[in-house]
């Protein structure tokens, strides 16, 4: 793939704006509306990324202004005391470089003007929807911050364009870079593209290549029914050469009854179709340009990229996890004992997990720790691992190996560092008795003290050659005496909960 000096130019500014940006912004939020003051911080402090200041009214919002630097002003109108277009003078007088936006219940054309003129960014009509006041909160500190980078405040109307197209093109990879799974990049995709561009409709299809055909998996803005039998059928062959020429398309047609303004951007893997995103419902007033498909491109792009980067990690990680469990069934060939005690310790550790609230990912490390825990008994000799009667202090010093060993062999593979991490520690002890590395109490992770408990309690319960197995009552008493010495006290209380 090649690149132009300016898209190169472009993405590495856009890591240095997430570098600047990582330090947090400052907001004032000015209003005499407690209620719609405390709706707009509280969004904004919930993203963390912002340090947020409020005011009651302009009077005050004037002293916070003057004695402390705010990156962005958002105020109301009308206010007693001082309005939000007397603070706005105010605001250009002592810090021209300081944004602001204006909010108020009762806009006119001439105020917006006048706001505009004035310095204001942006100007918002109440009731307002919350979302879409962060996302220009987002858009426009990133674009200051580009200028403060560039240390040109006050730019040319092109440079403006450029860093406002930038900022946003950044605040599109951003937002898809934090989803979850393929569902969530596709609803955020359709999120996106109406927030940025604006739209009626919004929908992504996928493509079957077979049977020329396309099937909606997200539809916003109408029914599933309604786009899937008026609006394919009379987007069929736009939706087609899309496809065909594996570019965005936009159309605006006049006086079309089901649409007047279509943008359609493939998705693409590897050079080859997978679907498309469909946006339309500007009027015949304000068409669809040049610009919002920059955008709509720009979301199909970067959508397309992390699904494909997704398959592949899930394609690596799955024969990753193939290779290490073909590698724990070498060991268990060799002790069957290991074998059935990797899959009970798995089954209760997982429980436990479940019932403390771990997340999805902690419970999947967990599940994977487990499995492979003992995988360094690999490196163990026979005559030790599969010992009928109890090890010398030698012996058990060759077996207490077997954590270190473990880790080591994930060690090179970076996409497990949290389960090699569970499996080096899970003989640890509360009171830093354990081993490899004495760690004690809350220094010990968190998944390898429940991997500890699960253990320890598997061995008693099963039949060794060298004793025969406890009775459960007796396992859980000997945790319970144990607990803050060997175990962590609320993982075996809610290990004993569970049973």
């Amino acid at each position: 793939m090649s690149y132009s000096i300016d898209n190169v130019h472009d993405q590495l500014r856009l890591q240095r704006i997430n570098t600047i940006i990582a330090k947090k912004q400052s907001i004032l939020v000015v209003d005499d509306d407690s209620a719609t003051r405390s709706l707009v911080v509280d969004a904004i402090g919930q993203s963390g990324n912002y340090t947020v200041t409020e005011a009651c009214d302009g009077v005050e919002g004037l002293k916070k202004i003057s004695e402390n630097c705010f990156d962005l002003v958002i105020c109301d109108v009308m206010m007693p005391g001082m309005n939000g277009m007397d603070l706005l003078d105010r605001i250009r007088e002592i810090d021209p470089t300081t944004y602001a936006i204006l909010i108020t219940a009762y806009p006119t054309i001439d105020l917006t003007v006048s706001a505009m003129k004035t310095g204001a960014v942006d100007f918002l009509s109440k009731p307002f929807n919350i979302d879409d006041l962060i996302y220009k909160v987002d858009v426009y500190l990133r674009a200051k911050t580009m200028m403060v980078e560039d240390g040109n405040q006050l730019q040319s109307s092109a440079l403006s364009n450029k860093i406002n197209d930038l900022s946003t093109r950044n605040y599109i990879y951003d937002t898809i870079e934090h989803t979850k799974n393929n569902d969530e990049i596709f609803q955020e995709m359709v999120n996106l593209a109406t927030k940025i561009i604006g739209g009626e409709m919004c929908s992504i299809l996928l493509h079957d290549k077979d049977n020329q055909e396309f099937a909606p998996i997200v539809v916003k803005g109408v029914s599933q029914a309604f786009f899937k039998n008026i609006m394919i059928p009379s987007l069929y062959s736009f939706l087609k050469e899309t496809v065909r020429r594996k570019e965005p398309l936009l159309l605006n047609l006049i006086d079309n009854t089901v649409f007047s303004s279509v943008i359609c951007a493939p998705l693409k893997m590897r050079g080859r179709v997978f679907g498309v995103i469909v946006l339309s419902g500007k009027s015949n007033e304000n068409v669809y340009t040049e610009r919002d498909l920059y955008y709509v491109q720009s979301i199909a792009n970067r959508g397309s990229l992390n699904i494909e980067n997704r398959l592949l990690y899930e394609s690596l990680y799955t024969n990753l996890l193939s290779t290490f469990q073909s590698l724990a069934k070498s060991i268990q060939a060799r002790d069957h004992y290991t074998e059935e005690h990797s899959v009970r310790v798995t089954s209760l550790a997982i429980k436990i997990a479940e019932a403390m609230d771990c997340t999805s990912g902690e419970i999947e490390s967990l599940r994977i720790a487990a499995t492979l825990h003992d995988v360094g008994k690999i490196a163990i000799p026979d005559n030790i691992l599969l010992k009928p009667g109890r090890l010398t202090d030698e012996e058990f010093d060759i077996i207490k190996n077997h954590a270190v060993i473990g880790e080591n062999i994930l060690k090179p593979l970076p996409i497990l560092d949290t389960e090699r991490l569970i499996i080096r520690h899970h003989h640890e002890r509360w009171d830093g008795k354990g081993y490899p590395d004495g760690l004690c109490g809350s220094e010990i992770p968190f998944l390898s003290r429940i991997l500890t408990a699960v253990d320890s309690y598997d061995a008693m319960t099963n039949n060794r050659p060298y004793r025969n197995a406890m009775e459960i009552k007796e396992a859980l008493d000997e945790l319970k005496r144990n607990v803050n010495r060997q175990f962590d006290e609320e993982i075996v209380n809610c290990f004993i909960s569970i049973l």
